[in-house]
């Protein structure tokens, strides 16, 4: 009897088998047999998705927030203000510069000078 249906659903309980055959580390034959021999529930699988709980990264508290503003270096951060500025600056005045006009006239066809 096969368990393929039962290793499918294991698969995407774990996701993070995905990314071990996808960088070539492992096939999804030998994940197969791994299963077949062991099935869920043994220390095989421990090397596997034991990383994918080291690789979640934590949220970002409100202390967190507060010691990273406090290292900031405010004026590092008012340079880099005011460099953004200049450069603003400089960009507006490239869009704002009018476009000469041409101020020509045609004249008539039959029209001579100043008639």
């Amino acid at each position: 009897m096969s368990k393929l249906p039962q290793f499918k659903t294991f698969v995407k309980d774990n996701p993070k088998l995905v990314s071990y055959v996808k960088q070539g580390d492992m096939t999804w034959q030998k994940f197969y047999e791994l299963y077949d021999l062991y099935g869920e529930e043994e220390s095989v699988w421990e090397p596997y998705l034991k990383k994918e709980e080291a690789n979640v990264e934590k949220a970002v508290g409100m202390a967190d927030l507060v010691t990273w503003f406090k290292n900031m270096d405010m004026d590092k951060m008012q340079e880099g203000i005011k460099s953004v500025e200049r450069v603003l600056s400089v960009l507006q005045d490239f869009g704002t510069k009018e476009e000469v006009t041409n101020n020509y006239e045609p004249r008539p066809i039959y029209k001579h000078f100043e008639d």
